[in-house]
């Protein structure tokens, strides 16, 4: 998502927010707040990938035929934050679980990396 906020020009404060934009809105925020971004727009940004992401995961993992409840939930997990992990507890328990573990792994790694990859690629 950086490379691409990038490539259409977008001015580097907007790019610093979109960055950590794949996690759960609270590390979202101090990860951006930690970049010396807008932490606003990360949530805004947070929210509606989440919100997407919970919309399209039940149809796109019926599409591909995946049935397996801890691959659909780990998937929802790490797309979708905590509103794909509501949506997997509403689908199957067990979805529910591996979304959360997707969810918070997605947050350590997440942390650990963006900001690492926002130096070596934002100029």
């Amino acid at each position: 998502m950086v490379l691409l906020a990038e490539a259409a020009g977008l001015p580097r404060a907007v790019i610093l927010a979109l960055a950590p934009k794949s996690v759960t809105a609270g590390v979202a925020m101090g990860i951006s707040e930690q970049l010396g971004a807008d932490p606003s727009l990360t949530a805004v940004s947070v929210i509606l990938t989440g919100i997407m992401g919970a919309i399209i995961v039940t149809p796109l993992m019926n599409q591909a035929g995946i049935t397996d409840f801890r691959a659909r939930g780990f998937a929802a997990g790490l797309a979708a934050h905590g509103i794909g992990t509501a949506h997997a507890f509403q689908v199957d328990a067990v979805a529910g679980v591996f979304s959360g573990i997707a969810m918070s792994l997605n947050a350590l790694v997440t942390s650990l990396l963006v900001p690492l990859a926002v130096t070596l690629l934002v100029h």
